[in-house]
């Protein structure tokens, strides 16, 4: 919100002493003494953030110290221990919870041109952090507790492409994986037009990196996802459901859909429909399409009236909700390993492998004695919508 509307926020906000922007990361302190000391700040005025790294993916990472969180490492050996290692303008970050599932920021911004989405123009051009800054933050995490990695960004699939290695995820996985203390590695936010077999083969055959798809389908129509200046359709998305399905059958996919994107016909929605029931993903997350400033799609005519929008956001969730619930209540009977997140009243709570954090339910351990951070192997035995119950393993 600061990036994108700063000198609005600012000017609607005047309890506000300040709304700071990307750019003053680099000198976050200057700028909180400043203010402190009573002088007025110049509100943010945004900008498109992509044209501030050159276009060419291999000649970014030069110009990498002007993004938060990227360049050259930085050594601060007075700092405690409890402080992460830090890359590109130094900040002293410290984690907020003890818990042991982690996020690790894999890369910045996004080249892809979807025609509804105004991230890339707040968040810049994509932007790998280097695979020596990710394992060292990697290593400080696993000696705070985390036993989960969550590897983020906007585009894991693009990962190494302006590090000259598009195929660098492969490598950095087992790496992040064999880090002491680390047990689990999972990847969100995959783009199915990226996804490539050496990438498939790793997420599914690297021990300590979860079989777990977050793959960005956005629609199954293919006039609707040219529209959106996207890739793929029904067929090709199956058959890559297929092959991961082929590697690793308890493997996890989630997805997120749009449905009233400008020009979506009834015959769009019923495909979407049908690419789903025959998906079987284990979650859906449905979302209505509304303009973005900024984008393309502002502009596109055959606009679908919003409450013809909302009507095709629940019948589409209708169906979701029952094939969610279908699909965990096939795993009934499968084995699973539950990361404890919490114990309440002694009960069990934790995440099998095929859920993501926060989004994709949560797995309930009953008759066993454990603490948060531990494994449990459990059968599971009941379903309720996408959140399993499971006892022990015997």
């Amino acid at each position: 919100m600061a990036e994108r509307y700063g000198e609005q926020l600012a000017n609607e906000l005047p309890e506000a002493d300040a709304v700071l922007g990307f750019d003053d990361y680099t000198s976050i302190g200057d700028r909180l003494r400043s203010i402190l000391a009573g002088n007025p700040h110049v509100p943010h005025v945004p900008q498109d953030r992509r044209k501030l790294l050159p276009v060419t993916p291999v000649e970014r990472q030069a110009a990498a110290g002007a993004v938060p969180g990227h360049g050259a490492a930085v050594a601060a050996p007075d700092l405690p221990g409890d402080v992460a290692p830090a890359s590109g303008p130094r900040a002293v970050r410290r984690r907020l919870d003890g818990g042991p599932m982690a996020p690790l920021k894999l890369a910045s911004g996004c080249d892809r041109a979807c025609t509804f989405c105004a991230i890339p123009m707040f968040r810049g051009s994509f932007l790998s952090r280097r695979p020596t800054d990710l394992l060292d933050e990697a290593r400080w995490l696993a000696d705070q507790g985390a036993k989960e990695l969550f590897l983020v960004s906007e585009n894991s699939t693009s990962y190494g492409k302006d590090l000259g290695d598009l195929r660098l995820l492969e490598t950095l996985l087992p790496e992040l994986a064999a880090i002491d203390g680390v047990e689990r590695v999972r990847v969100s936010y995959l783009q199915p037009a990226e996804m490539r077999p050496s990438l498939v083969e790793a997420m599914t055959s690297t021990p300590g990196v979860l079989p777990y798809f977050d793959l960005s389908f956005q629609h199954a129509s293919a006039t609707v996802l040219r529209r959106m200046r996207r890739f793929g359709s029904t067929e090709p998305f199956l058959e890559l459901i297929e092959t991961i399905r082929a590697r690793t059958p308890e493997a996890g996919i989630r997805t997120n859909v749009i449905v009233g994107f400008p020009g979506e016909t009834e015959e769009d929605v019923a495909e979407l429909e049908d690419f789903l029931t025959r998906a079987q993903l284990d979650v859906v997350g449905v979302f209505g399409y509304s303009d973005e400033d900024g984008t393309e799609a502002v502009a596109f005519d055959g606009k679908v009236d919003p409450d013809e929008v909302a009507d095709r956001v629940e019948q589409v969730t209708t169906l979701v909700d029952d094939l969610v619930a279908q699909r965990a209540e096939d795993r009934i009977g499968e084995t699973v390993d539950v990361l404890v997140e919490s114990v309440v009243d002694g009960v069990v709570e934790g995440r099998a492998v095929h859920q993501g954090p926060e989004v994709d339910g949560t797995t309930t351990v009953a008759g066993v004695e454990a603490s948060i951070g531990d494994t449990v192997r459990a059968v599971v035995v009941d379903s309720d919508g996408a959140d399993l119950t499971a006892k022990p393993a015997r």
